[in-house]
C-alpha cells in the first residue's frame, strides 16, 4: 500500500508559477513510476506528466509539454510538478498517482494508488 498526499496548490493569476509536490509514504516510493493527472470542472480526469522509478524517462501531455516539468526526489518519497507560464485552462485539481512497476505510462488505468488531489486555480 502507498498513501500519496499532494500539496502545492492555490491560486495564481495567468503566467505565473507553482510547484506541486506528492508525499509517499508506506511501500518503497522507489519501486513505483509516478503521474501526475488533472480533473477541471464538468471534464474528465486527464494525464499530464509521468516519470519513471529513477526518473530517466518522462512523459508529458500536449497542452503542458514546455510549461511543465516532472521530477521525483527518492531519497525524499517525494514527486514533484514544477508549473510555468500558468493559463487559465490549466485550472483543476490536481492528482498524483503511483504505478506499480518501473515504466511510466500515461494511461490512468495503469495506475494503482491516487492521492485526494490539489486545487490548482489561474485567473485571467
Amino acid at each position: 500500500q502507498v498513501q500519496l498526499v499532494e500539496s502545492g496548490g492555490g491560486l495564481v493569476q495567468a503566467g505565473g508559477s507553482l510547484r506541486l509536490s506528492c508525499a509517499a509514504s508506506g511501500r518503497t516510493f522507489g519501486n513505483y513510476a509516478m503521474g501526475w493527472f488533472r480533473q477541471a470542472p464538468g471534464k474528465e480526469r486527464e494525464f499530464v506528466a509521468a516519470i519513471s522509478w529513477i526518473g530517466d524517462s518522462t512523459y508529458y501531455a500536449d497542452s503542458v509539454k514546455g510549461r511543465f516539468t516532472i521530477s521525483r526526489d527518492n531519497a525524499k518519497n517525494t514527486l514533484y510538478l514544477k508549473m510555468n507560464s500558468l493559463k487559465p485552462e490549466d485550472t483543476a485539481v490536481y492528482y498524483c498517482a503511483a504505478r506499480r512497476g518501473l515504466r511510466a505510462t500515461y494511461t490512468e488505468i495503469d495506475y494503482d494508488y491516487w492521492g485526494q488531489g490539489t486545487q490548482v486555480t489561474v485567473s485571467s
